[in-house]
């Protein structure tokens, strides 16, 4: 059986901050190639750029060079609002400090990802994924009412509801203790796959890597095997 397309490939991606002779390159070449229901975990020291790769990945930001392309699609030579509509449709964030919107429930928090991709809400999805990420009962109360491995949980479901192709996770249990952390990620990984979901995932925990397909690092801009 042929193996499947990457959903998510980066080639020859560079990335300089600062102006003329003190421009520092963040990336300087790096390349990856991520298959549906694929988990890649990204590691490296701080100011390594993790970062800002999965900013270029999700089309947040423009790489000085090089190419993104989430299912076969260059994202980068798309203008901005093109961009900003292929990735609210695309792509699904999950961020250290969650993002949530403290004025709405968490049913509200999640359905603002579908409305970001012009999609129509169906409160059977919303429901049938809360049910899947243990959060059914949590879903009108706001997310001060929240642990917070429960916010980050409703985190995931805003990324997961309008079905992206891929799933980006920066440092997603840096602000979670042990325990909160182990379930969030055992989570995340779980309903990536079983979405066919191309994730990849930043962090500095050798135990949220050890739960992916492979693990990389970041090193002088380029990505090498961990």
């Amino acid at each position: 059986m042929a193996e499947a397309d990457p959903v998510l490939r980066l080639r020859g991606l560079v990335r300089r901050y600062g102006e003329g002779p003190r421009q520092v390159p963040v990336l300087d070449g790096a390349e990856l190639d991520v298959l549906p229901g694929e988990a890649v975990a990204v590691m490296g020291a701080s100011g390594s750029g993790k970062s800002t790769l999965l900013h270029l990945a999700a089309g947040m930001d423009r790489p000085d060079a090089g190419e993104v392309r989430i299912a076969g699609v260059d994202v980068h030579a798309r203008p901005e609002p093109a961009r900003t509509r292929e990735r609210a449709r695309r792509v699904g964030l999950v961020f250290q400090d969650y993002n949530l919107i403290e004025s709405l429930t968490a049913r509200e928090n999640i359905e603002l990802a579908v409305w970001l991709s012009r999609s129509t809400v169906d409160p059977a999805r919303i429901d049938a994924l809360a049910g899947e990420l243990g959060i059914e009962n949590l879903l009108e109360r706001r997310p001060d009412q929240l642990s917070g491995g429960q916010q980050q949980r409703v985190a995931i479901a805003r990324a997961l509801i309008h079905e992206p192709s891929v799933l980006l996770a920066d440092e997603p249990t840096g602000s979670l203790d042990r325990r909160a952390g182990d379930q969030v990620l055992d989570v995340l990984v779980e309903a990536a796959r079983a979405r066919g979901c191309a994730l990849v995932l930043v962090t500095h925990s050798d135990e949220a890597a050890a739960r992916c397909d492979r693990v990389l690092a970041l090193r002088d801009g380029r990505l090498v095997p961990a």
